[in-house]
């Protein structure tokens, strides 16, 4: 039989797993009798833990959330994990979050193991960041924690939205997920007006309160949420658009391209047709190059340009 210290941070544990425990089942985890389980329950009470019972033939124990925040107790690779992230979030794209994380992260490397502590430099001494981008978009953490509790309670959420050209509109949605793609938060959603999918940035979005009714939920537009989304979010920001014909099968191409660069459409077993975009020329120039195959392209003519250009220099280059 575990001592009594060792018996309660493991019923902790086994109550930190999201599901209700009947009291016969921590007994027997725990190797102890339904009385001592009781007992260790109120001593977690006792100690701040909010430990919730329900009664009943399908009734039994959970932690659930109290009015101040408890000790957690996470294993070695969680550990591990929530120390990675917050180094990562003291660089990140979520506004305001940089000064809690470090000091989050102070408290967490202070108690960790060495085992562990060596394990997380050894990660951090041999990756190289990108460099930050400070022109990128800062996204208000209260936003996104509010976007994702409509999301997880499937709430419908009116919001103030700017377009791409500084206009504003009220929508009307039924939020789904939140995807986090490059520095840009996005909302995926299903807009009531429009009776479609939608994408929208979610540092452009400014929620109404109070929220709307609870919703069915639909059938989601993709298994691949994440790159679906990013088909839509760099097609919406595209200032250059091509049509191109590759000579080569539909799958090939879609292997070498990824979902942000554009859509790939079959002709023939032998063909297909992307449709792809960017900011610049020279970005496209990139994309077609990493074809591997013959392509033909029609337009936009500064694309053309850019094209011959890039012709020319590569002839130079060899003769």
């Amino acid at each position: 039989m575990l001592e009594t210290s060792a018996r309660l941070l493991r019923l902790l544990s086994l109550l930190q797993t999201p599901r209700d425990w009947t009291g016969a089942e921590l007994a027997e985890r725990l190797g102890v009798s339904g009385r001592t389980v009781r007992t260790d329950v109120e001593r977690l009470r006792g100690l701040g833990y909010p430990v919730l019972a329900t009664r009943g033939a399908v009734g039994g124990y959970r932690l659930g959330a109290g009015a101040a925040l408890p000790p957690l107790l996470l294993d070695d690779e969680e550990a591990v994990a929530v120390t990675v992230g917050l180094r990562t979030a003291t660089g990140g794209a979520v506004a305001g979050i940089e000064e809690a994380s470090l000091r989050a992260l102070a408290k967490l490397e202070q108690v960790l193991p060495s085992r562990l502590r060596r394990r997380v430099n050894t990660l951090q001494t041999y990756t190289v960041p990108v460099p930050r981008d400070d022109v990128g978009p800062r996204v208000d953490p209260a936003i996104l924690t509010a976007l994702a509790a409509v999301c997880r309670d499937r709430e419908r959420l009116r919001f103030d939205y700017l377009d791409h050209v500084g206009a504003t509109t009220v929508r009307t949605v039924e939020p789904y997920r939140l995807v986090n793609w490059g520095r840009r938060w996005y909302l995926l959603a299903w807009d009531v007006e429009r009776s479609d999918w939608r994408t929208f940035r979610v540092d452009r979005v400014r929620p109404r309160t109070p929220t709307g009714p609870r919703f069915t939920p639909r059938d989601l537009p993709d298994d691949d949420v994440a790159a679906y989304v990013s088909r839509r979010a760099s097609a919406a920001a595209w200032r250059h658009r091509a049509r191109v014909t590759v000579h080569a099968p539909a799958e090939v191409v879609a292997d070498r391209i990824s979902p942000a660069v554009g859509t790939v459409e079959s002709v023939d077993e032998h063909t297909c047709v992307l449709h792809t975009g960017a900011d610049t020329v020279e970005t496209l120039g990139v994309y077609l190059g990493l074809l591997g195959a013959d392509f033909h392209v029609s337009g936009p003519p500064e694309l053309l340009v850019h094209l011959r250009r890039l012709a020319d220099r590569y002839t130079r280059a060899t003769s």
